[in-house]
């Protein structure tokens, strides 16, 4: 979506304790106009707590909440322009399609004819002809959902907020009514707030994505800039499935790094790093690859442990001779080696992820241990070249 529409919500340095603890920190957020973002993270990081904000169910402890430019941090709920869907659909039992979506109108004192007509251009929007009269014990998950989100949007607000609003239902539906909440968004216009801790259901639907982790906002963007640029350890392992590296620069000429691993050594093209500096190496499975021959500026060497078959791929486990474990996507009916076969591990240096590790200390210690623990791996499976 386009970078110069208006920014229709922003928090400014918003914070919120409870009991003492922080559990939003100084967060910064802007949502533009006609905007799907997406707050994602795991449970306890802050991102429901940052929605209720925004709605007004609770209360910052401090910062600025705007809507359209004003302040609306101290406003009562029903005096926000937003609306709210929520996991468990809050649907009044006893009412009948119809009812629970023209409720909110009712409330308002909106004259019978226009709820009348707005009613049924909601129930048309949502695909819902013929069940208006239908109560939500008769009616599936899905459709409730339907009807949650018709409730919402018959006021129209100018922010739709949504709380982890497909979680109650099965995969298939799920992925369904993804797709229909995006195209509904789209055919609107109307700004979304989406929360949960579905990665790929917020890289299928975003516009932006907010990665939130323990009440910080570790990065925003879209969702390629966050899957295939992500700026820290967290979002490249939270979002998408990593192989994470902790290396050490031994040498840097241009923008290529020697870097040393406690599983071997590798030569790789990334400039703005220094030399003696401690980095994440982050590959994604499906550009990790795997020979039983020596390949040119990699050392890591492992063993393959398992097959696993996961529909569409199959992931290869290989351990390290740290332990650690990598995982090594492939599609079935490519070459399988067999368990136990030993390889080099290597991937193409443009596909790889590096990140500043938090502290930039310089530890020669790992050098030292990344030098002897090779030399032992080497020596101990010096007498099964055969295998190697």
């Amino acid at each position: 979506m386009s970078n110069n529409k208006d920014v229709i919500v922003r928090l400014i340095d918003v914070e919120k304790e409870f009991d003492g603890v922080k559990v939003v920190k100084k967060l910064n957020l802007e949502v533009r106009e006609g905007e799907f973002l997406t707050l994602l993270g795991p449970s306890g990081c802050g991102k429901t707590t940052t929605l209720r904000m925004i709605a007004g169910f609770s209360h910052a402890t401090s910062g600025e909440i705007e809507l359209e430019g004003k302040n609306v941090a101290d406003l009562k709920p029903n005096e926000r322009d937003v609306n709210t869907v929520f996991q468990n659909y809050a649907l009044f039992p006893h009412m009948n399609v119809e009812d629970n979506i023209a409720f909110g109108l009712v409330e308002k004192r909106v004259p019978k004819a226009e709820i009348k007509e707005r009613v049924a251009e909601m129930i048309k929007l949502v695909q819902l002809e013929g069940m208006e009269k239908r109560k939500p014990a008769q009616m599936s998950g899905g459709q409730k959902q339907r009807v949650a989100i018709a409730r919402a949007l018959i006021n129209r607000p100018k922010v739709l907020l949504l709380d982890e609003p497909l979680g109650a239902l099965d995969l298939k539906l799920r992925k369904q009514m993804q797709l229909e909440l995006k195209h509904l968004q789209q055919k609107l216009g109307i700004t979304f707030i989406y929360v949960t801790h579905d990665q790929e259901e917020a890289l299928t639907m975003s516009d932006r994505i907010a990665v939130m982790n323990d009440g910080v906002m570790e990065q925003i963007g879209t969702p390629d800039e966050v899957y295939n640029h992500p700026k820290t350890k967290f979002v490249a392992s939270f979002v998408g499935e990593s192989n994470i590296l902790e290396s050490y620069v031994e040498a840097v000429r241009g923008d290529l790094l020697r870097i040393s691993l406690e599983a071997g050594k590798a030569v790789l093209h990334a400039p703005g790093f220094k030399k003696e500096e401690m980095i994440y190496i982050c590959v994604r499975p499906e550009n990790l690859q795997l020979s039983q021959t020596p390949i040119e500026h990699f050392s890591i060497r492992g063993r393959i442990i398992e097959h696993i078959f996961a529909g569409s791929v199959i992931k290869t486990v290989v351990e390290l001779i740290n332990g650690q474990r990598l995982r090594v996507a492939r599609h079935p009916g490519e070459e399988e080696l067999e368990v136990g076969t030993y390889v080099y591990v290597f991937w193409n240096p443009k596909k790889a992820i590096i990140v500043h590790t938090v502290e930039e200390q310089i530890y020669n210690i790992i050098e030292q241990n990344s030098n002897r623990m090779y030399k032992e791996f080497v020596e101990k499976y010096s007498a099964t070249t055969e295998e190697v």
